[in-house]
This record gives C-alpha cells, sequence and structure tokens, in this order.
C-alpha cells in the first residue's frame, strides 16, 4: 500500500475520531443541561412559593425558613415584578453602565420583559382566592449552566485544532521524510554515475583519435554528455541552484531535438513560440528536465502515435505560460487531483516520481505553478506552467 494511501486512512480515521467526540460530548452535555435547567427550575418554583410565603404573612408568623430560601439563591439571576411590570427586587443580576438605583431598576425592568417574552417566569397569587394579586419572578441561567451550555462548543474548537494539527505536523514529517529520501536518492545517484560517466568521456575520446572517420561515434559523444546532463540534474535536487536569465525558446528547442530523435516518426511535435525570444529567470537544466517529462509522459500516453504541441505564451505582463498539450487517451477526472502525488501512477510500469519532481522544480525553484488546464477521455491533456517575469 502507497504511503499516500496510509496518510488518507489516517486522516478519514482522525475525522471519524473528531465526530465522534464531538457527537458524543453533544450527547453527554444536552442531557447534563436538561438536569441542571430542570434543578434550577425546581429551586425557583420553591423559592416563588418563598417569596408568596413571604408577601402572605402576618406579624405573627414565622420567616425563618423562607428568609433562609430566599436568601440562599446565590446563582440564579432573578427578577419580582408585579402585575404591572413594576420591579419590586432583583437578586445575583449583573448590572453594567448603571450610575443610580434608578438606572438598576430600568435595566431589570427590561431583562424582565425580556425573560417574560422568553417565557422564563412564574406567576404567583398574592393575597386571598376573591381580590388576589399576581407577581411574576422571572428568572435567567445561572453562570454555571451557561458556560455548561457552551462548553461542547469550545470542546469542538479544540478537537478541530487538534485534528488541524495533528494532520498538519503528519503531512509535514511525511514531507520532510519523502525530501530526505529524494535527495538522498538523487545524490547518491548523481555520485554513482560520476566514474562510469568520467570513464566514457575518456573512452570517446580515445575513439575519436582512433577512428576520426567514424560517423557513429560523435552519437556516441552525445549520449555520454546526455548522461552527464542527468547526473548534473540529480546532483542538484535538495539544492537551490539559482535561477539565471535565460532563453525560454532555447529550452523548449533542445528538449525538442532529444525527444526528436529518440521517439516515433508517428510522433509529431508542434511549436508555438512567439518570433523573438522570451527570456525567463530558470534553471535551465531543471527546467529541461520538467518539459521533457511532460512529453515522454505524453509519448506514453499517445502510445507512441499522436500530436504533442509545445506552447509558448508571453502575452501577459507579469507572467510566462507554457503549455504542452498532447492527443493521447487523456485523465481521468478522479485522477486529476493525484498526478502530482509522490507514487501515483496509471502505467504498469514506473514508480510515479516524474510529475512530483516536475511540480517541485517548478514551484520551489522556480516559484512558478504547474496544473492540468484540461483533459478529456480519448482526446487528450494539456499541461500548463505558469513562470514569473
Amino acid at each position: 500500500m502507497q504511503w499516500t494511501d496510509k496518510i488518507r486512512q489516517v486522516k478519514i480515521m482522525l475525522f471519524v475520531a473528531a465526530i465522534v467526540l464531538a457527537v458524543l460530548s453533544l450527547v453527554v452535555s444536552h442531557y447534563l443541561v436538561r438536569d441542571l435547567y430542570a434543578e434550577e427550575r425546581s429551586k425557583m418554583e420553591i423559592w416563588s412559593e418563598a417569596m408568596r410565603a413571604l408577601n402572605n404573612a402576618d406579624e405573627n408568623a414565622d420567616l425563618n425558613l423562607v428568609l433562609k430560601v430566599i436568601n440562599d439563591n446565590n446563582t440564579i439571576p432573578v427578577i419580582v415584578t408585579d402585575s404591572m411590570g413594576h420591579v419590586q427586587t432583583f437578586r445575583n443580576l449583573k448590572i453594567s453602565d448603571c450610575h443610580s438605583y434608578d438606572d438598576s431598576l430600568r435595566y431589570a425592568a427590561k431583562a424582565a420583559r425580556s425573560l417574560y417574552n422568553s417565557d422564563r417566569f412564574i406567576k404567583i397569587a398574592i393575597g386571598d382566592s376573591i381580590a388576589s394579586d399576581n407577581i411574576f419572578v422571572c428568572y435567567d441561567d445561572s453562570v454555571m449552566l451557561k458556560r455548561l451550555s457552551s462548553y461542547p462548543y469550545v470542546q469542538l474548537c479544540v478537537v478541530f485544532v487538534f485534528v488541524v494539527v495533528a494532520i498538519f505536523a503528519l503531512l509535514t514529517s511525511k514531507k520532510a521524510e519523502q525530501n530526505k529520501v529524494w535527495v538522498g536518492l538523487s545524490k547518491e545517484t548523481a555520485h554513482q554515475l560520476g566514474t562510469p560517466i568520467s570513464s566514457l568521456m575518456a573512452w570517446t575520446e580515445i575513439l575519436k583519435e582512433t577512428y576520426p572517420d567514424d560517423d557513429l561515434i560523435p552519437e556516441m559523444d552525445k549520449d555520454v554528455k546526455r548522461l552527464q546532463l542527468i547526473a548534473d540534474r540529480f546532483s542538484k535536487i535538495g539544492s537551490l541552484p539559482e535561477p539565471i536569465p535565460s532563453s525560454l525558446n532555447e529550452v523548449m528547442e533542445h528538449v525538442i531535438s532529444y525527444m526528436d530523435r529518440r521517439t516515433s516518426a508517428k510522433v509529431k511535435m508542434i511549436r508555438r513560440f512567439p518570433d523573438h525570444e522570451v527570456v525567463v529567470n530558470l534553471n535551465a537544466s531543471l527546467f529541461e528536465w520538467v518539459i521533457e517529462n511532460l512529453s515522454k509522459n505524453a509519448v506514453d500516453a499517445m502510445e507512441g502515435a499522436g500530436t504533442i504541441t509545445l506552447t509558448i505564451d508571453d502575452s501577459q505582463d507579469n507572467r510566462v505560460i507554457v503549455e504542452v498539450s498532447d492527443t493521447g487517451k487523456g485523465i481521468k477526472k478522479k485522477n486529476l487531483r493525484n498526478v502530482f502525488r509522490p507514487g501515483f501512477t496509471t502505467k504498469k510500469r514506473g514508480w510515479g516520481l516524474g510529475l512530483s519532481l516536475a511540480k517541485r522544480i517548478v514551484e520551489e525553484y522556480h516559484h512558478g505553478r504547474i496544473f492540468v488546464k484540461c483533459s478529456e477521455i480519448g482526446k487528450g491533456t494539456t499541461f500548463r506552467i505558469e513562470l514569473r517575469r
């Protein structure tokens, strides 16, 4: 199984775990809030009865228990009003920006109306059954109940942040590990190629002197220089080679010249270049690798027969656009988002690193963009590269 599939599974597991934790938190908090709300409602009913007993008491009544019940409420905000909405008393009400008692009464009356409209009140009859008056005990949730009500949302935010950080750390760690493997493999490959290439160069020089008229020796020399170029490319992976002003036309022509000699005559390569030279800051050797890789993939997609169109567009002021189009079999929509993933390939043979390396060269070394502009099954694919001027 590819490591990208494992990471996807881990991300799905983390997401599912976060959903489960969130649901459990909401369910538990819901029951806790419901029970605490019912308990506070019961306390306010007892408190209301104490207020009724206090209002109906005569001068001989023992009010110790009643006063104890009333004074023991130190958590639930409560406002007592008459039938006309005038505030008689209030407790545990957090009042701000009130400079006088009248201001406090107006604030309490406004809060009482809000609670009354929210059906957060208890109606109490005062006096005898014939000529009774009513008072209203309006109450709000305690600070503890409000905190408990908001706790699930805080917990959801914490779980979300945890999942994001965990996924970010996982991806960063995997990317760092992948980069180390790529850099080590590239530099080791360049090192291992160095000695045989040096020997081949020496033998080629000897052959030139021994057989100066042989037509095959210059071709061998070109292939040896090609190997040297490949080794140079591998040695630059992991470093940050400084881009220099280079002719984009020449870079593309080098790729076309190389591909023409090594592909079937049934593959036609079309140039769509401006008449003038387009100069861009490039590492020519690495950028050639990108275009070469896209062209080789196009040849594979066309199965050795078709048209590859290479386009340079410098009509925009701040960027230069390079496109590589083919008339191959195209890319399925489900695979479009994965084409640049390391290890992803639709070929029977291959490591799936070519496009991933191309993306790294374009984005990290040249600060540009590379993406699939369009692809249609049976008609072909167009890759676009955008470079800054």
